[in-house]
């Protein structure tokens, strides 16, 4: 028997339209929190960028400009700590984004949580953790899947 490597989402449709239904949810709550879509698509494509999902990428990348994120601030986003592109805002949420696609054990999350609420409220720092969550989720999908690139 060959082992086919699966689109894992056309697979199981079900489970997959369960965490499109979650994401849609999160975005939702994103908004009622007060985050625009350009800090929810910074989010998306930072951790992407780490996760190196190209096909995440390349459906976010475009969002971001339609969401009013400058091409010039895209093409610094990987040095989001170095630059002034960013709102404080974008740079606690970038943080936070980080930290739960790169998992630390030596992080001080109560640290982290402090450094995020001088410039998120609760409601903004629990969104933009479930934006970061499900965005992981979703890059391992299409890692696991290979997914191409979408050309838009």
């Amino acid at each position: 028997m060959r082992a086919e490597r699966p689109y894992i989402d056309k697979e199981h449709p079900e489970v997959y339209k369960a965490a499109v239904k979650a994401a849609a949810a999160s975005r939702a709550a994103a908004h009622e929190a007060g985050l625009g879509d350009d800090t929810i698509e910074l989010i998306n494509i930072r951790v992407s960028q780490i996760n190196g999902c190209s096909t995440c990428l390349s459906i976010h990348f475009p969002r971001a400009r339609k969401a009013g994120v400058e091409q010039s601030t895209l093409d610094v986003l990987p040095a989001w700590r170095e630059v002034d592109s960013f709102t404080d805002q974008q740079k606690a949420a970038l943080e936070l984004a980080e930290s739960l696609t790169v998992i630390d054990p030596t992080i001080d999350r109560q640290a982290l949580n402090a450094r995020a609420a001088a410039h998120l409220t609760t409601a903004q720092i629990s969104a933009v953790e479930w934006t970061a969550t499900l965005i992981n989720a979703f890059n391992r999908v299409s890692i696991a899947s290979g997914h191409p690139v979408l050309r838009q």
